[in-house]
């Protein structure tokens, strides 16, 4: 018979969790009725030492009103009058000669002679093994007024016939704990793994099937497994929603691809069919550059947001004097604004410095103004403005442009995302996710503000010092 399944059974979490809960369970039960056993045999025991106290100090006083008769004749009435006799008496002379003893018939097994033959200590325990060493005999010694010792005494054997009994309990109590143990590891293992087995299936369900659309169910106790499932359902969400901006992304980007290509393709087809002026051959070459340049720009643009996103991008940190930095994205595009006849005003200290790369946060801010000029109507107006507060700097650029709907203001910044007021204006639909990605990988990052009909804002927050 093959033990192999006995080996990945033994490997599971459920056994191993079974195997300690139990094994904790039945460990701590079993230290508990350990203690308590020991706690009864010493009580017990301290019980039988009372009583032996209690019979010494009665003998004694006895002892001291009528001497040894008195004893003698407390212990006939005692018998007389029915009382069992568990107690051994002995009175011993200054030189530990026997002078009386009181042996009850039951304890015959018991050799006296070590109390003859060992040195007399008084209130030290003597303890007398039985012949047959089942049984303990527990003496005590009082010096009397004339020198002489009495000693009484009391076997164990009623002390250790209750203890059997408590041990024989233990036993059939140790069984049932194992047994009990054993089922309620089990239970709390199959319990307690109940999440993980749902979020296993859960798992093999997206793995067979290909899609994510199941979600693990999140119970009410809010424990940590709970958080778990909450936690992996989150994971699932964003993963789909990624996924499915994946391929929004991919049809935008065939859609986009599409025209230029096909315009290529259709110049390139003309020049090849006709047999025109060198002139001709010309254009037809320039416009394929012009759709080519097109089309490398947006992929350049991809690369970029995706470095940027990823943490990859390479950025060179220097400290850069911003009015100066946005004073020359100005002057580049002062000739669109002047030609749409739109005024650009700008509202900035002269001396705003910051540890930023040069090139890039030039092309976000450039990506902004060139996204506030296309879309303000001619006459309108571009504002730019700069200042700075405890720890950062932000950036502000207004337009007086149509504006940008509730619905669409989130989704701006995705990659190739082009409203519906935008289809009319040239564009890849890259410029506001590269700004969010370039932004970003300065450890900053950026809102947008606006109303239909009454303009947009665009807010860039950047940290003095890059952490």
């Amino acid at each position: 018979m093959s033990l192999r399944p006995l080996d990945r059974l033994r490997k599971t979490i459920g056994f191993r969790l079974t195997l300690w809960y139990s094994a904790i369970f039945i460990l701590s039960a079993l230290a508990m009725v350990i203690l308590a056993y020991f706690f009864l045999a010493s009580s017990l025991r301290q019980k039988d030492h009372e009583m032996i106290l209690s019979r010494l100090q009665e003998y004694q006083a006895q002892y001291r009103t009528g001497g040894i008769r008195a004893i003698r004749q407390e212990l006939a009435s005692e018998k007389y009058a029915g009382k069992p006799n568990y107690f051994f008496v002995r009175l011993a002379s200054p030189a530990n000669g026997t002078l009386f003893l009181n042996i009850p018939d039951q304890w015959a097994d018991f050799d006296l002679k070590p109390l003859e033959s060992g040195a007399i200590q008084e209130k030290a325990w003597i303890h007398l093994r039985a012949k047959d060493d089942e049984n303990v005999l527990e003496i005590t010694t009082a010096k009397l007024p004339d020198g002489s010792s009495l000693q009484v005494g009391k076997t164990t054997e009623n002390r250790e016939d209750l203890l059997e009994t408590f041990r024989g309990v233990f036993a059939s109590v140790t069984l049932i704990v194992i047994v009990l143990g054993v089922i309620g590891g089990q239970f709390l293992a199959v319990r307690a793994l109940r999440p993980i087995r749902q979020l296993i299936l859960t798992v093999r369900a997206i793995a067979d099937t290909g899609k994510i659309a199941a979600r693990m169910p999140v119970g009410q106790t809010r424990d940590e497994l709970d958080e778990l499932a909450r936690l992996f359902n989150q994971m699932l969400e964003k993963i789909d929603a990624l996924i499915t901006g994946m391929k929004e992304t991919l049809d935008n980007v065939a859609h986009d691809l599409r025209t230029p290509m096909t315009r290529l393709r259709g110049v390139a087809e003309m020049a090849l069919q006709g047999e025109g002026p060198m002139e001709t051959y010309r254009e037809a070459l320039a416009d394929c550059l012009e759709e080519s340049e097109r089309v490398l720009r947006m992929m350049n643009t991809l690369m970029d947001i995706s470095e940027a996103e990823t943490g990859t991008m390479q950025l060179t940190l220097e400290p850069v004097n911003l009015p100066d930095l946005m004073d020359k994205v100005i002057d580049l595009y002062r000739y669109v604004a002047e030609e749409k006849h739109i005024t650009l005003k700008t509202a900035y200290p002269r001396e705003l410095h910051l540890a930023v790369d040069r090139d890039r946060l030039s092309q976000a801010l450039g990506n902004l103004l060139d996204n506030a000029l296309k879309y303000s109507p001619p006459g309108g107006n571009v504002e730019l403005e700069a200042s700075e507060r405890p720890g950062q700097v932000i950036i502000l650029v207004r337009d007086s442009g149509p504006g940008i709907s509730p619905e669409d203001l989130p989704k701006i910044w995705d990659r190739l995302y082009r409203g519906d007021k935008s289809r009319s204006q040239r564009g890849m639909g890259l410029g506001l996710s590269l700004v969010k990605a370039i932004i970003g990988a300065h450890q900053g990052y950026v809102e947008a503000s606006s109303l239909p009909d009454a303009g947009s804002v665009f807010a860039v927050y950047l940290p003095k010092q890059l952490q």
